[in-house]
């Protein structure tokens, strides 16, 4: 049998599933690479691939490849090829021409000049041409350009195929075929089936997520209903294989659907309902599963049901308008399955992953996957009450009895800790501070100390690496917390846990929840208000302790710009310090407000203290009120951006420029405190050379955070005074 180069195209993200997939179909040799797979099979392995592929977009065979670096060159690229060899003058074809880092950027003008060629080819031997053919050619050849190297190939698929040949109906944001297959294999479905498990959708709109589910229980060929195919006109098909190949096909789908599972399908939308039913219909599994119009609240597992897989797309914010009342949604949809689907799996796909915690379930797995532009997360979930996070956030602690040896060395190093830090934490007078931080590597988290009218305790949990067991990360987590619990003499009420992953803009300010429960703190005479719950920060960075004792000693009688407040707590301690005026200024309204609280609580309410709501990039390049200032702190975070926004920031590349700027707000003799956390931060002297600096890093890195040297980065920039040299007579010389 001929060998055959093939390369099948996946959906971004997609490419190793798709790899797994072709390897369970016996093609070993199939290669993950950009944009697919790649490998050299028989025509037989093809036609499988595009019968039984239930991720794949387009199956190619591969005809030529060549230098296409003009469209001359193209052109005789595409006459190299013996087109006859394919089709005929009697046959309809198409060209598909894309094209990335190469000489021809327009596609359109490829695809012509790509299509005169194969024309002109059939015109000067035959004297005749075939017709074009868009929608549904016989022949559909892609062209590739990539660096202007071109690939040329015959689209056996004919069209995408993720297009099944079941949707007649559609819901609001329906997803593509293949997209909702490959969530339910990165759920785990196929091997639920085969144990009898239930698959059920809430939120099921137009059923496509219940209709893969069945294809892939049954193992029904996601190719059978297709009537179009790409080869169906190619000179070189073997009906003769494809229809053995077909007829298998069918054979499995009876034999499967005897096996069948329960399937469950709801939504709220009587519409939607209607229009699944329709798409159930056609694809051959009336009867099989079962839909209904029921709320969210009111779904409960069908009787006599077993435990198997709740699949779920809710609407997100970019698809379908607001998403002020997705919020609430996630949290009913955590209720529900908490409380009525006990031992089940869960999988949530979204296009808000910052919405998953609202279901107070702790992931064992994500994956990244794209709904067409949309970036979306998949989530999957146990259903168990050792998985649930309670209301502060948290999975079930150990009791002291389940503690291993491990737990017992990590309750040995919080007492160690507490008594190292007590001497100096009273002679200092600090009520807030940092109590570990990853000192085990068993145990990454930041613990944090916050002493008021009684003890709380903030936790965070460094997000482990996808190498970590998630089931060994959770004994972990659940042991730390009750060593926490149990070494700290606090109740659970007043623990508060997080999860700290690696952010992205301005993530760490983001809200997480809408509790507003506020706790008033001290420090060195000052009193802020700090929030546990609704961000992944308190509201007072605890690294920046001697940042803001060293303002509050600059700042006497001079005038205090405070650039990037946060909650304002530098400005606090300026005025505190006996400065003569703050000007407060963040882009959000929401710190700006707890800038202001902060100030009302220590009785700063003059007019001498403002607060402006303003891009500060935007406010230091045109000039905005011109007012100079005696000291400035400038603690910008290390990415930003937002609608907000004028452009966007990113402190390694911008810290020259912005440090530029705000210097010319900077009186004679003040001084400019810059501060990063940008762990690899490196200032570039260079460029500003002009000025004096001095790096008081290591002043400022307080007694509880020795162990992170490089928790932040701070300097002190100054005007450098001018120089007046005495020049001697050169005639003495």
């Amino acid at each position: 049998m001929s060998d055959y180069a093939l390369f099948v195209t996946a959906p971004l993200h997609l490419e190793s599933l798709l790899t797994e997939e072709l390897h369970a179909q016996g093609i070993d040799q199939a290669r993950e690479t950009r944009g697919g797979v790649s490998f050299h099979g028989t025509l037989e392995e093809a036609y499988r691939v595009c019968l039984w592929s239930r991720v794949a977009n387009r199956v190619l065979l591969e005809l030529g490849s060549f230098t296409a670096d003009s469209p001359e060159a193209l052109y005789r690229g595409m006459q190299q090829i013996d087109w006859r060899d394919h089709f005929g003058v009697a046959n309809t074809f198409a060209v598909q021409f894309q094209s990335s880092q190469s000489t021809i950027t327009h596609s359109q003008y490829g695809a012509l000049k790509a299509k005169d060629a194969v024309v002109d080819q059939f015109r000067d031997r035959d004297g005749e041409r075939p017709s074009i053919d868009t929608g549904w050619p016989d022949v559909r050849i892609n062209v590739y350009v990539h660096r202007d190297q071109a690939s040329v190939s015959l689209d056996l698929s004919g069209d995408s195929l993720h297009r099944r040949g079941y949707r007649r109906a559609g819901g609001a944001a329906p997803l593509k075929e293949n997209l909702a297959a490959a969530i339910l294999l990165r759920a785990g479905w196929p091997q639920i089936a085969r144990e009898q498990g239930t698959l059920l959708d809430p939120m099921c709109g137009s059923g496509t997520l219940l209709i893969e589910g069945a294809w892939i229980a049954a193992d029904i060929a996601p190719g059978l209903l297709r009537e179009y195919w790409g080869f169906s006109g190619w000179r070189q098909h073997d009906p003769t294989l494809w229809q053995n190949l077909y007829d298998e096909a069918q054979q499995r789908r009876q034999q499967g659907l005897a096996r069948l599972p329960a399937i469950h399908g709801y939504d709220i939308d009587a519409r939607a309902i209607a229009g699944a039913e329709q798409n159930v219909r056609e694809a051959d599994l009336a009867g099989l599963i079962q839909l209904e119009c029921r709320p969210l609240e009111a779904i409960r597992p069908p009787l006599d049901a077993v435990p198997g897989l709740v699949v779920v797309n809710p609407p997100y914010g970019e698809r379908l308008g607001s998403d002020s009342d997705l919020p609430l949604l996630y949290r009913q949809l955590g209720q529900t399955l908490k409380q009525h689907f006990n031992g089940w799996q869960a999988t949530l796909f979204t296009g808000n992953p910052e919405l998953s915690g609202q279901l107070q379930l702790r992931t064992l797995r994500r994956h990244s996957l794209y709904n067409g532009p949309i970036e979306c997360k998949l989530f999957h979930y146990r259903i168990e009450p050792d998985y649930d996070i309670t209301p502060r956030g948290y999975p079930r602690p150990l009791q002291p009895a389940e503690f291993t040896d491990n737990a017992r060395m990590l309750a040995n190093r919080l007492q160690k800790n507490t008594r190292q830090l007590s001497r100096w934490l009273k002679q200092e007078n600090i009520s807030c501070y940092r109590l570990y931080d990853a000192d085990m590597p068993e145990y990454a988290l930041a613990i944090d100390v916050y002493e008021t009218e009684q003890r709380y305790v903030h936790v965070q949990e460094y997000e482990p690496p996808r190498s970590v067991d998630p089931e060994k990360a959770r004994q972990r987590l659940r042991e730390a917390l009750g060593v926490i619990l149990d070494t700290l003499a606090i109740c659970e009420q007043q623990l508060f846990f997080k999860v700290r992953r690696r952010q992205k803009g301005s993530a760490q300010y983001e809200k997480l929840a809408e509790e507003k429960h506020f706790y008033s703190v001290q420090e060195n005479g000052c009193r802020f208000w700090v929030n546990f719950e609704d961000y992944l920060d308190t509201g007072l960075f605890l690294d920046h302790r001697l940042v803001r004792r060293r303002i509050g000693k600059l700042a006497a009688n001079g005038d205090f710009l405070n650039l990037f407040a946060y909650t304002g707590t530098a400005s606090v301690y300026a005025a505190h310090g006996g400065a003569c005026s703050t000007t407060t200024i963040d882009m959000s309204k929401t710190y700006l407000d707890w800038a202001r609280r902060n100030m009302h609580l220590n009785g700063f309410d003059g007019g001498e203290h403002r607060f402006i709501q303003a891009d500060c990039l935007f406010w230091l390049e045109e000039g905005v009120n011109a007012q100079q200032y005696d000291l400035i702190f400038l603690d910008p975070p290390s990415f930003s951006t937002s609608k907000r926004m004028q452009a966007t920031l990113d402190i390694q590349r911008d810290h020259v420029a912005l440090i530029r700027q705000a210097m010319k707000r900077l009186r004679k003799n003040g001084v400019l405190l810059f501060s990063t956390n940008l762990r690899n931060f490196k200032l570039d002297e260079t460029s500003i050379a002009a000025l004096e600096i001095t790096d008081i890093n290591r002043e400022t890195l307080p007694r509880d955070f020795e162990r992170n040297p490089k928790i932040h980065h701070c300097w002190e920039f100054r005007h450098r005074r001018k120089t007046v040299l005495s020049l001697k007579n050169t005639d003495d010389k």
